[in-house]
């Protein structure tokens, strides 16, 4: 009987202490905000040539709708720069361009298998000229780099699929 009614009493404090901490409000709900990274792959033209950029972006979802972080791309394919707009008409150049700044998301019912994102990345850009080198590496040995800043925003809209809970694909299109 004694065994009894210490496990019922045990029993009974767990429950307790488990109904009560279930009151507890938070501003952020447990679980549902956390940290999130993405490797990100774009197709653009630039001066009117295909530029491939690769980039990430990362930041904090709070309550699984909006993220606030960082984002940073850069173009992977060769552009080369026409004598005419070349710093050095006799050398080899390649433009190069970048950007870093801040990106906010907002998404609507990431709950579900497929659902919307909202995007906005706002920042700071640089294109460049810089020597590019034949295959078998030789170059003149010119290293002036040229480059120009500028602000960037580029919002755009996302479809977003859940493949895990941990792991979503989200293609989308965007404006620069």
């Amino acid at each position: 009987m004694k065994k009894n009614m210490m496990l019922t009493m045990a029993i009974l404090m767990i429950s307790l202490a488990y109904l009560h901490a279930q009151e507890i409000q938070t501003i952020f709900k447990p679980g549902r905000s956390g940290g999130f990274g993405a490797i990100t792959n774009s197709f653009s033209t630039i001066g009117g040539k295909y530029a491939n950029l690769v980039g990430f972006y990362g930041g904090w979802y709070v309550n699984s709708k909006f993220l606030i972080g960082i984002s940073g791309k850069a173009i992977t394919n060769d552009l080369p720069v026409q004598p005419e707009y070349s710093t050095n008409p006799f050398v080899n150049n390649s433009y190069a361009f970048g950007q870093f700044g801040l990106v906010t998301e907002y998404i609507v019912a990431s709950n579900k298998v497929f659902h919307v994102g909202f995007h906005l990345f706002t920042g700071a850009g640089f294109t460049g000229q810089y020597e590019r080198f034949n295959w078998d590496g030789n170059s003149s040995g010119h290293s002036d780099f040229n480059e120009d800043f500028f602000t960037v925003v580029e919002p755009g809209v996302l479809i977003e699929l859940n493949l895990m809970k941990w792991m979503r694909f989200s293609p989308g299109i965007s404006y620069r």
